[in-house]
């Protein structure tokens, strides 16, 4: 098992960034690749991007390309968002998943951090 937890949430306004964090633990954090996901109110569960370790390139949504971006640091095991020229579309609770390498399947998945974007 890997064990997620989120954080860097908060209220920021319209135009500002937000980096959120991803920190793991319990299992060889460099075998697993990782996305973010968010959920806004009265909406499913989206994809906003993966860092696709060892497929290729991160790849993001439509919503989130060219102004997130996904890094991380194995030696903290942490992988990160960084959110620039938020949008009040953007407000959601925001998760951090891990799927093993070979896999498709996201199966570990943090508690979720709340991004909200006044305007």
């Amino acid at each position: 098992q890997v064990q997620l937890v989120e954080s860097g949430g908060g209220l920021v306004q319209a135009g500002d960034s937000l980096r959120l964090s991803c920190a793991a633990s319990g299992r060889t954090f460099s075998n697993y690749a990782m996305g973010w996901f968010r959920q806004a109110p009265g909406k499913e569960r989206e994809f906003v991007g993966s860092d696709n370790s060892g497929l290729g390139i991160p790849f993001y949504s439509d919503s989130a390309k060219g102004r997130f971006t996904i890094s991380r640091d194995n030696a903290k095991n942490t992988v990160y968002l960084q959110m620039n020229s938020l949008k009040p579309e953007d407000t959601a609770v925001y998760y951090c998943a891990a799927r093993e390498l070979g896999s498709h399947v996201y199966d570990h998945w943090g508690q979720g951090t709340q991004v909200t974007v006044s305007s």
